[in-house]
């Protein structure tokens, strides 16, 4: 039977504890429970007390009492559940979970749900579902969240309904959901639409045809937290990190961020990557919010009601071309960095929209002097999205293929 690990302060939140369990039981689902509570006791004994939550974090109840402090205490039972639930999973003692809480439990959730790998069903019911409070970098990648509308203080007809749901939702996914196979090598690449970048469109058969698994990021802030996950995990075989912009985003204070270790994870753990320049001249804003004053003043490009983009100028583009070097200056594994010198994305081609000459040229010239000894630079007289660019980042891959950087499927 699926089994679904649920989570939460059985000492405050026992009867919305056990109503959620109770749902998951009656619709043919199992539970394994979990207390993450630090001052009180649930009605009846879970299958994972605090107690072991608290020592599996190095420390124990007692010590988050006696630190007084509901941050420190919080963290330790954060700390020891990840823990406990990543050893647990490992073990296949359940195939999905689901945490409640507010925004304390919520704090937890994000580092339990963070510490399991993506493929496992992980649902948050949070009276802070969706608030801008909850920081990108701590969101897991395939996390879901569920607002517990109503539900603060006991059990009412209107939080029965967010709470039905989302142990409907996280036992149907447990059973339905595909794992990823891994039988084949994975390249993980960052894009964004055909519209604006378009190697994908030839480099994903491309990639397949020899061999490969090959998986496409949206680098909009929560895409590009999936890409870096993965590549912590070691689970690409190589990157291709086209679309830095979210390195620029995070660099220029926007919400849509990806964090402040974008661009490294592959480095750290020695993934051989080809980077290149897609959007980078770009700063994705919240289109329904005002532009911050520090970027008043420069040109705009309103992609929809959602998502607004600022044009950096030369001095802003000298700054990305400087970020992402320190970055890759880091890296442990095989770097290189492709330089299309006519641009990084179709509207700033010679001709279009959003084209500076300029400001292209300072990047260029910026980049070169940044780059370390570490990354070979590969100069392109070409646009981003022309063959010659394609046709040079599987150059690459085959060299690597045929000295035994990297191996696929078929060789």
């Amino acid at each position: 039977m699926t089994t679904i690990l649920v989570v939460g302060t059985y000492d405050t939140k026992d009867d919305e504890l056990s109503y959620l369990c109770g749902v998951i039981r009656a619709q043919g689902g199992q539970v394994l429970s979990m207390d993450v509570s630090v001052l009180g006791n649930p009605k009846a004994a879970t299958d994972i007390s605090k107690h072991q939550v608290a020592e599996a974090a190095g420390s124990s109840i007692d010590a988050a009492i006696a630190s007084e402090d509901e941050n420190f205490a919080m963290q330790v039972m954060a700390r020891g559940s990840a823990t406990l639930a990543q050893q647990l999973h490992r073990a296949g003692k359940f195939d999905g979970v689901i945490v409640l809480g507010g925004s304390m439990g919520t704090d937890l959730a994000l580092d339990l749900c963070s510490a399991l790998p993506l493929g496992v069903p992980k649902y948050i019911v949070s009276t802070v579902s969706f608030s801008p409070m909850l920081p990108p970098e701590r969101i897991a990648a395939d996390v879901q969240m569920i607002l517990w509308a109503g539900g603060l203080y006991g059990l009412n007809s209107i939080c029965k309904a967010s709470l039905s749901q989302a142990a409907g939702a996280v036992l149907g996914a447990a059973r339905a959901v595909e794992p990823p196979k891994r039988d084949r090598p994975l390249i993980g690449m960052t894009s964004f639409g055909k519209t604006v970048l378009r190697y994908m469109v030839s480099l994903k058969p491309a990639l397949e045809a020899r061999g490969f698994e090959v998986a496409v990021f949206h680098a909009t802030g929560m895409g590009g937290r999936a890409f870096e996950s993965l590549a912590a995990e070691g689970a690409f075989a190589a990157v291709l990190d086209f679309a830095p912009q979210e390195v620029g985003n995070h660099l220029f204070g926007s919400a849509i961020s990806a964090g402040g270790d974008r661009m490294t994870s592959a480095g750290a753990r020695g993934i051989p990557q080809i980077v290149s320049i897609g959007c980078y001249d770009l700063v994705d804003l919240v289109g329904w919010q005002p532009k911050p004053t520090h970027l008043e003043g420069l040109p705009d490009h309103a992609h929809n009601r959602l998502l607004s983009s600022v044009v950096l100028d030369a001095e802003g583009r000298r700054k990305v071309a400087r970020t992402i070097m320190d970055k890759l200056a880091g890296a442990k594994g095989e770097t290189v960095f492709i330089l299309p010198t006519m641009g990084g994305n179709e509207w700033d081609r010679e001709g279009g929209p959003l084209h500076d000459a300029d400001a292209l040229a300072a990047f260029v010239t910026e980049i070169r002097k940044a780059c370390p000894p570490n990354v070979r630079l590969v100069d392109l007289d070409a646009h981003i999205n022309d063959a010659a660019f394609s046709d040079a980042a599987l150059n690459i891959i085959d060299g690597w293929i045929a000295k035994g950087t990297i191996s696929s499927k078929t060789s």
